[in-house]
């Protein structure tokens, strides 16, 4: 799987889980920098399950301290 499927993937079904769409979804992973990081740990994460990214996905962005928008 590419760089560019796995990162689909996880957004598409990380939309699913919240009942989003998948273009909110992008922005709020690269808002937050969870698409920098998927592309970054591309490596380690792309062999994980759906179950697991759906969590990693969750816990990054409960976990992730909100700035402050001006």
């Amino acid at each position: 799987m590419s760089k560019l499927s796995f990162i689909a993937f996880c957004i598409e079904h990380y939309a699913d889980h919240v009942h989003q769409s998948g273009p909110e979804i992008y922005q709020l992973f690269k808002d937050e920098g969870l698409l920098q990081l998927l592309r970054d740990d591309y490596d380690d994460l792309h062999g994980m399950g759906i179950e697991f990214m759906i969590d990693f996905c969750s816990n990054y962005l409960k976990e992730r301290p909100k700035t402050c928008m001006p």
